[in-house]
């Protein structure tokens, strides 16, 4: 039951895509061609689960870590999360700190 709430519920406040947004088939195609993946979830959610090769940086955590790790503003940069909501704010974060190809994974890991 809580599960068919859920999915109402996701149905009518989900976003539609925007042209930051990728889906799971691009993210891998851009991951093949050297994207760098960021799982913007906690610690403990990334170690239950996670997009192989991906790097972990919550994110609350964005501001002050990722200039440090990846400093090619222009390394295309794909972030998630588990439902979007966290990888639209580090996204905005990263374009407000000059990073020039960032994208989204759409509806994050749940839709997958």
């Amino acid at each position: 039951m809580i599960d068919k709430i859920r999915y109402k519920l996701k149905k009518i406040l989900f976003r539609h895509m925007e042209e930051y947004d990728i889906t799971l088939e691009e993210l891998k195609e851009k991951q093949l061609n050297g994207a760098e993946i960021i799982d913007v979830r906690s610690v403990r959610e990334y170690s239950e689960s996670h997009i192989e090769g991906s790097i972990n940086v919550p994110e609350y955590e964005i501001d002050e870590k990722f200039e440090n790790m990846i400093k090619n503003k222009n390394k295309p940069i794909i972030v998630y999360c588990a439902s979007g909501f966290r990888s639209i704010k580090a996204y905005k974060k990263l374009k407000k700190m000059g990073y020039i190809r960032v994208y989204n994974l759409y509806g994050g890991l749940e839709n997958y």
